[in-house]
């Protein structure tokens, strides 16, 4: 009876600290917003801004779920072996954008507008106010992932990342082969690496 005690204890409190579609962006968006603007504009702050945003990343997408999506019928053909290369290249690819718009980033506004949830998917719409005072929408997807929340898209201003990708994977795997594409998202992870963390 203890036991039992103790796992609905267990349950109510991770239940009462789950968080919403809303607040789970918010808190990684905050996160590597504060990292941006901190980090100083130098070789050892860029290294660790690319050390923060990637831990925030991992915090924030569902890489494997965005993987499975951005290939859509190339993935069912794919070797598990093929699918782990195309994950850990993708979200690397990810993360290295997620950093370049970040080092973009010099304070502008964030709002939270509104929030979708039906049943295991959700999607929460935003605004960021740029200097001249236009309004850029964003909309993040989001699926249950265990007892979390997890992004698996982003439409900025109508345009969805997943399709963008896909598109172009759908592109480059039909034209010549999956083959090709691992290769070309290889030659573009070694490329930011020996650009070194002075971007």
């Amino acid at each position: 009876m203890r036991i039992l005690v103790i796992a609905l204890v267990l349950l109510a409190t991770s239940a009462a600290h789950a968080q919403t579609p809303t607040e789970t962006v918010r808190s990684q968006v905050d996160r590597a917003l504060e990292t941006a603007a901190k980090a100083p504009r130098t070789a050892e702050g860029t290294e660790q801004r690319r050390v923060e945003i990637r831990r925030v990343s991992e915090a924030l997408f569902d890489f494997r779920e965005m993987s499975q999506r951005t290939l859509g019928r190339h993935w069912s053909g794919r070797t598990s072996e093929e699918r782990d290369q195309f994950v850990r290249l993708f979200s690397d690819l990810m993360s290295r954008a997620y950093l370049g718009k970040m080092d973009l980033y010099s304070g502008e506004p964030m709002s939270y507008v509104g929030e979708r949830s039906d049943g295991n998917a959700a999607s929460v719409q935003a605004r960021v106010i740029t200097k001249k005072g236009s309004e850029v929408p964003i909309e993040y997807r989001l699926h249950r992932l265990g007892d979390r929340w997890a992004v698996y898209d982003v439409v900025i201003e109508g345009v969805s990342l997943l399709s963008t990708y896909r598109s172009q994977f759908d592109r480059i795997i039909r034209t010549e082969s999956f083959a090709e594409l691992l290769k070309r998202m290889r030659q573009k992870e070694q490329e930011a690496a020996s650009a070194g963390p002075a971007r």
